[in-house]
């Protein structure tokens, strides 16, 4: 099998690998519900790809995703410094345990120094071994809690 991918971040004009990615996200994460094939619009993408605080690394083999990856750039108010969180992050089944994504990381690693980024997180749920091991690989583990608290409650 060809493993040879490349990466590359992605901007406005990739609304088209950006629903690859969210494609990819639905079926590796079986949220189909979360990544309806026709949401967002193409105008959102397009504004949010453009953003420069959000972060958007597609990899792709003859111009087809094969793993994907989101984060978003955190200004922090303490210090003059950002933060940047690894929101999702998949990779095709046919093309796990090849390295892609550590090359997505990769990506978001540069994007952290190009912007004086001090840190990067992400978040790995109990059992997810693969994407334990790997963030084991790459960083220093802490364990926290997370919480998810809705907007329409007082």
């Amino acid at each position: 099998m060809d493993v040879s991918f490349s990466t590359r971040r992605l901007g406005a004009a990739d609304i088209r690998f950006m629903r690859e990615i969210n494609a990819l996200f639905a079926e590796a994460f079986e949220a189909q519900q979360d990544y309806p094939p026709d949401h967002p619009s193409d105008e959102w993408l397009a504004k949010k790809l453009a953003d420069p605080h959000v972060i958007a690394v597609a990899a792709s083999v003859r111009g087809q995703v094969v793993g994907g990856l989101t984060a978003y750039i955190l200004p922090k108010l303490e210090q003059e410094r950002s933060e940047i969180y690894i929101y999702d992050l998949a990779v095709a089944q046919t093309y796990r345990r090849r390295g892609v994504a550590i090359a997505l990381i990769a990506e978001v690693r540069k994007t952290a120094r190009e912007t004086g980024a001090w840190v990067i997180f992400v978040q790995a749920d109990y059992g997810d071994d693969p994407a334990i091991a790997l963030y084991t690989k790459l960083g220093e583990r802490e364990d926290v809690l997370h919480f998810d608290i809705s907007p329409k409650q007082n």
